[in-house]
């Protein structure tokens, strides 16, 4: 029986659009643009259907137009599959990349849209009607990019760039990213692994950073609640029968639980001292599948062995201090012990009595070791280091400040020695390397003010030892990441009340509306967000108002990301609050009508924020 292309096409397109409207629920920080995709999609559905039940003819034009939507559509199935099913963290490193290809998908559509005459078509009403909305709505997200959730961007730097991440941001990224549960991210991890064996060459620091952010996201998950997906019941029978090592903790060389897992290229997993020594003889292949390597690169498994190390505690087990029969670490290793007392007192003493490239050296090795871990920063600062760092603050070699500072930088992550730094009398000779040391030691300066600042009373004392006009420098003419830096700094610091005065009175204003206007310098969400807490103070309001800000505030309101846009709404309503003139120029710029969409569609504190000045501009009215 001879098949009709008319009613064939009619019938793919039903089928996809039906598997499309079926997608399961999106759990990652797509879900917004995935959402809105499978939204358009679906109402689709009748032209296709009614079409399909009709007797209507189809000219050539008009089935080229079909097939041009049935491949777009194809292809939007094919990117909400990838999204549901590759691994997490890949996507939010790559959610640009990603973005794009949401934005391209709604392109495609649209545009075989409007290859199709369905105004000829012999439709009813409703369902024409049905259709012209959704090619609408395709044609605006075509014009107008959805943007990603700012507070992500900032989340992800913050816990890159931290070794010891504030508690609560990854509690935030734990629920942005759907990762709340050890079969989470057993899940995520072995999604996130399989990208090993199907890269190309070394997997690089693109996928070390995703490692190691996922070893972050564990150990939070674990100390939060580390047996979240046990029951009782089976708790108990752990407790009374003999562990049986599961296979996928073995090392598959020496066949004994791994205590420092690695990947090889091939994607296997082995303990790195079984595999090192697999390499020293001269092997070019994985001993398991036997496939050659393409490099011989080790990655580490962060994920296996915070997996290891939690079955280890639920079985009564202790971890293996090292693997036997592998062979012994050579002792050039950088991870022996973590923490070598021994060594810390030897640095000590090279910075106390040692000559000044002696001094340099300890510092920077101090740096390195305050880096890696929180074991470290304990014995570090218990070894009395931190006096020793602050007086090499003071150094006139460049290089031993810039060790010295960024040595007390690491160590701040630890509370406690947040607590010695400040008692060390530091905040000033922090605030002088701020002032007058190099641009590296100015900028680790900056985030060292900023992680003392988390403890409140540290914001009275950095605040009146005269940092914030050296951190409004450092705003103005930084690198990039100094001016990140100072930005979050200045924020922090102006959440007390004193420090509103003295940044408006150091001229903050002035390079904060210079950075909000410069839409590609990548500082616009730090200068709205400090601005927005600074219009909060009577001189910052004034200072604000002056600044001509009304234009740039309703452009943001009107296409910022959400959180710009409530920030924006913010500072207006601050502004315009008790100032005719103001709210005047802001209803001519327009603002009333981009208010309104706000107050529909922003965040919480948008929408009241939004019908706040909503109310002033009808008082505006009525008066009239």
């Amino acid at each position: 029986m001879e098949v009709d292309p008319r009613s064939s096409k009619l019938s793919q397109l039903v089928e996809l659009v039906k598997a499309i409207s079926e997608s399961p629920e999106c759990r990652n920080v797509f879900k917004k643009m995935y959402g809105n995709l499978v939204r358009r999609v679906k109402l689709l559905s009748p032209l296709f259907e009614e079409l399909r039940d009709s007797d209507e003819a189809l000219d050539e034009e008009e089935m080229k137009g079909f097939e041009s939507l049935r491949v777009a559509l194809d292809s939007t199935k094919e990117l909400l599959m990838s999204v549901n099913r590759e691994s997490k963290l890949y996507q939010v490193f790559h959610r640009d990349n990603i973005a794009n290809k949401f934005h391209e998908m709604t392109e495609k559509i649209e545009v075989a849209l409007g290859e199709i005459p369905y105004d000829k078509f012999a439709i009813s009403d409703e369902v024409r009607e049905q259709i012209e909305l959704v090619h609408a709505q395709f044609r605006r997200a075509k014009e107008k990019t959805e943007t990603l959730d700012p507070q992500l961007d900032m989340d992800i730097a913050m816990v890159e760039k931290e070794d010891d991440p504030d508690p609560a941001i990854l509690k935030r990224l734990s629920e942005k990213l759907h990762l709340r549960t050890i079969n989470d991210l057993k899940r995520e991890s072995a999604a996130f692994h399989g990208l090993v064996s199907v890269s190309e060459g070394d997997p690089g620091d693109s996928f070390k950073q995703m490692s190691s952010f996922l070893k972050k996201l564990m150990d939070y998950v674990l100390s939060e609640n580390p047996e979240n997906d046990t029951s009782e019941g089976d708790k108990g029978l752990i407790r009374h029968r003999s562990p049986v090592i599961p296979d996928d903790f073995r090392c598959p060389i020496s066949l004994e639980l791994m205590k420092d897992p690695v990947i090889v290229s091939t994607g296997q997993t082995y303990e790195r001292s079984c595999i090192q020594k697999w390499l020293e003889a001269g092997h070019k292949t994985c001993p398991k599948t036997q496939q050659t390597l393409a490099h011989t690169a080790l990655t580490p498994n962060y994920v296996l062995k915070s997996l290891i190390g939690l079955w280890c505690e639920s079985n009564g087990v202790e971890l293996p201090k090292r693997q036997g029969n592998c062979g012994t670490k050579k002792s050039g290793s950088s991870s022996v012990l973590d923490c070598d007392k021994v060594a810390i007192a030897s640095l000590l003493e090279k910075l106390a009595n040692g000559n000044p490239e002696q001094q340099r050296a300890a510092a920077g090795e101090l740096r390195l070791l305050a880096k890696r871990n929180a074991d470290n920063r304990v014995c570090i600062a218990e070894a009395g280091a931190i006096p020793l760092l602050v007086e090499l603050l003071s150094s006139t070699d460049p290089r031993t400040q810039e060790h010295a500072v960024t040595a007390l930088l690491n160590l701040s992550i630890n509370d406690i020695n947040k607590g010695t730094i400040v008692k060390t009398g530091a905040i000033s000779d922090i605030v002088d390397v701020l002032k007058n040391g190099s641009m590296e030691a100015r900028e680790n300066a900056a985030a060292t003010l900023f992680s003392l600042s988390v403890i409140d009373e540290n914001k009275v004392a950095i605040g009146a030892a005269g940092a914030i006009p050296a951190l409004i420098k450092l705003l103005c003419e930084g690198t990039p990441r100094g001016k990140k830096d100072a930005a979050t700094a200045i924020f922090n610091l102006s959440i007390y009340q004193g420090n509103k005065a003295r940044a408006v009175r150091a001229g903050i204003i002035t390079p904060l509306m210079r950075l909000l206007k410069d839409a590609g310098g990548g500082m616009v969400d730090e200068a709205l967000a400090i601005l927005a807490i600074l219009a909060s103070h009577q001189e910052g309001k004034m200072a604000i108002g002056q600044a001509e800000p009304i234009p740039v505030l309703v452009e943001v309101i009107r296409t910022g990301s959400p959180r710009n846009r409530e920030n924006a709404a913010a500072i207006l309503w601050s502004i315009c609050t008790g100032d005719m003139q103001q709210l005047k120029l802001a209803r001519e710029l327009g603002a009333e009508e981009a208010l309104k969409e706000l107050s529909e569609n922003g965040t919480d504190r948008a929408k009241r924020k939004a019908g706040n000045i909503l109310e002033l501009l009808q008082r505006i009215e009525a008066d009239n």
